[in-house]
């Protein structure tokens, strides 16, 4: 069911010692959206994210995804889970030492238990899925542009066919044609793979074209979520002007222009 949430997060609190960064926050993510994740600087964007695959346990407050409490799981059951998740970093988190068909081989073999040559296949198959040309699996992060190294970031996050994507800023560093072919590409991906996709971004162009839902952080909380319309009416003096700014007026024209030629 579309409407079902995948991810639930209930009464999280987030702190770095006395500095409270979430209190009391909850979210669903509904399966099968693309959930577009905003709020202005120290918000904890990218802490709530980390919160929700586990890399930041919360001071209090409980996340369950695909049902399950992820704190409450044997390590192994939880690993399990985790399997699930596809991430991409803000920087790509590439290693640097490994070619980009061997940071995708690691997962493969590491937690797929795939043979070498196997791994290989996969990764050659990642790699075409994230739009890359072939010949990029032999080279190094260092080797490619920014537009580059977020598609086989990416390429990475797929390598064990996740169901659900956690983006962080995916085209932060990207210029406007390179950032409108990636949001295309996830919802491309999106509509193939019937991925749940979470999406921390800044982007307005990214939040009009491929968002299902929006959820505003602020005041330590989720202030609102719900469809563009919805947020962008909330009477809340950031949400207005981050919405209803130059960028945010431009962005809308150009979503809708975008949908009439298609």
């Amino acid at each position: 069911m579309r409407d079902e949430p995948i991810i639930q997060v209930r009464d999280l609190s987030n702190r770095f010692g006395d500095y409270a960064v979430h209190q009391h926050l909850d979210l669903d993510v509904r399966r099968g959206e693309i959930l577009g994740v905003v709020g202005g600087s120290g918000t904890g964007k990218s802490v709530l994210l980390r919160s929700i695959i586990g890399l930041r346990p919360p001071q209090e407050g409980e996340i369950e995804v695909f049902g399950q409490n992820l704190l409450q799981l044997p390590p192994e059951q939880r690993s399990r889970v985790e399997r699930r998740f596809g991430v991409l970093f803000q920087n790509g988190a590439l290693f640097s030492s490994l070619t980009v068909s061997e940071n995708i081989c690691l997962p493969l073999i590491e937690h797929g238990g795939l043979s070498r040559d196997d791994a290989e296949y996969i990764a050659k198959v990642k790699i075409s899925l994230a739009g890359l040309p072939p010949e990029a699996g032999a080279k190094y992060p260092a080797e490619l542009s920014g537009g580059m190294v977020k598609r086989a970031a990416l390429a990475r996050a797929l390598a064990l066919d996740p169901d659900i994507l956690f983006l962080d800023e995916p085209t932060a560093g990207l210029d406007p044609i390179g950032a409108a072919a990636f949001d295309q590409l996830i919802l491309t991906l999106r509509e193939a793979f019937g991925l749940t996709v979470f999406l921390v971004t800044h982007d307005l162009d990214t939040l009009y074209t491929i968002c299902d839902r929006v959820a505003v952080l602020a005041q330590k909380r989720v202030l609102v979520i719900g469809s563009l319309d919805e947020v962008a009416a909330t009477d809340d003096a950031w949400v207005q002007d981050y919405f209803h700014g130059p960028r945010g007026r431009a962005a809308q024209q150009a979503a809708t222009s975008l949908r009439e030629e298609n």
